[in-house]
């Protein structure tokens, strides 16, 4: 529950983070030093071909990318995760909101690169985007999650619904 308790008290987790990878070798067989850094935005302008490399990357199937840029576009809040090496940036993270834009919000899409999982920024990303919904006053939160990640999102503290409300789901040509 402390997850949550930083949450709502004010507290703010890092926007940014240093991790120290192995150093590169330079041109000349030398070992030199270029910092890692890994960072958050929430610009909504991300390159469509870049998140759809992220998504291959962790096997989620493939989307129509006119469709993806679409829902990027209409989501309330958007968070990327970067690293940052020199001059080279990859994208490493991405989740999005919708929202009422006053009580409620739903995050989707959370992917983390397959190298950065295990480690930690999993936890930095859904941090990150709850706190940009906490500081929009928005209270109820919810997602959807596959079976194999249902605990991550427990550890983290999202429940089933405490009232025992069910999800339901029209789909097209459902009956």
């Amino acid at each position: 529950m402390s997850f949550w308790k930083s949450l709502f008290n004010g507290q703010s987790s890092s926007a940014s983070a240093v991790t120290a990878p192995p150093p590169p070798l330079n041109g000349n067989g030398q070992e030199g030093v270029i910092e890692t850094k890994v960072f958050f935005s929430t610009n909504k302008e991300i390159d469509v071909y870049e998140l759809e490399e992220l998504c291959d990357a962790v096997g989620w199937s493939r989307r129509p990318i006119r469709k993806v840029k679409k829902a990027i576009e209409h989501s309330f809040i958007v968070v990327s995760m970067w690293e940052q090496r020199g001059q080279y940036r990859r994208l490493i993270g991405f989740s999005r909101a919708t929202s009422d834009h006053a009580f409620n919000a739903t995050i989707w899409d959370v992917v983390v690169h397959p190298d950065y999982q295990g480690q930690g920024w999993g936890k930095s990303l859904m941090r990150q985007i709850i706190k940009e919904l906490r500081s929009e006053d928005i209270s109820n939160i919810t997602l959807f999650a596959d079976p194999h990640v249902v605990n991550f999102y427990r550890n983290l503290g999202f429940r089933p619904d405490p009232e025992g409300i069910k999800g339901m789901f029209w789909y097209p040509n459902s009956r």
